[in-house]
């Protein structure tokens, strides 16, 4: 049940992906380049906010991604498909899975969908 109205809130946020204009598909179908720096916020399982920063770096077609979160380190490795980056971590036996947004922002879910991730680009 709880999933469910989590689906059901993240339904109603503005920041939920809509249609792509043409350019935007094609900056996507370009392999945009996620690597970098990113600034992140989000809501725990239990509904408290944090805030950090991550660094994301490739190896050939995985992805390597380093959360710094009230000062401890998090680390994942991900595969992007399409505008899906699904992510395992260490810290939860489930995958952290985004949507890549056409500003390059990326934004998901963790804990099974319990909890919310932000990663703004620092570019």
């Amino acid at each position: 049940m709880r999933a469910l109205l989590l689906s059901a809130c993240l339904l109603s946020l503005p920041f939920l992906p809509g249609p792509l204009t043409a350019q935007e598909s094609l900056h996507l179908e370009a392999g945009a380049d996620i690597t970098g720096a990113y600034r992140v916020a989000g809501r725990n399982p239990d509904g408290s906010a944090y805030t950090g920063t991550l660094e994301m770096t490739a190896n050939g077609a995985q992805y390597q991604l380093a959360w710094t979160i009230a000062g401890q380190v998090f680390r994942g490795t991900g595969r992007l498909e399409g505008r899906i980056l699904t992510v395992d971590w260490q810290g939860d036996s489930n995958p952290v899975v985004y949507v890549l947004m056409p500003n390059g922002a990326l934004h998901g879910t963790w804990a099974d969908g319990h909890a919310l991730d932000r990663l703004e680009p620092l570019r």
